[in-house]
């Protein structure tokens, strides 16, 4: 994964995102200080969300969060500008998922 940074930017919006994905009762993990990895963790009815928070789309990843979204052979990797595309993410229903071994 990544190495711990001791400072590290918290883009403006975090707190909100944060603060509404709380309120409707998610587990959220700050990661931000992992190096080229994602901001936070959500957890959410039995679910596991990654998200990076960007304050605009005109913000970027980064090299390192980049690379590590395209090596990344978990969950999907979120980018999230506002608190509505947040709670949609966690909220909306999880995509099906049909395994040709498990289903006839």
């Amino acid at each position: 994964m990544g190495h711990i940074r001791t400072a590290s930017r918290v883009d403006r919006n975090q707190p909100q995102i944060v603060s509404a994905l709380r309120q409707i009762g998610c587990s959220v993990l700050h990661l931000h200080q992992l190096k080229n990895c994602f901001d936070i963790l959500v957890g959410y009815r039995g679910r596991t969300f990654l998200m990076e928070i960007k304050a605009t789309t005109a913000d970027k990843l980064t090299e390192g969060e980049a690379a590590f979204q395209a090596t990344w052979r978990g969950s999907t990797y979120h980018v999230v500008y506002t608190v509505d595309q947040a709670l949609k993410i966690v909220t909306s229903p999880p995509e099906r998922f049909t395994c040709p071994t498990c289903q006839p």
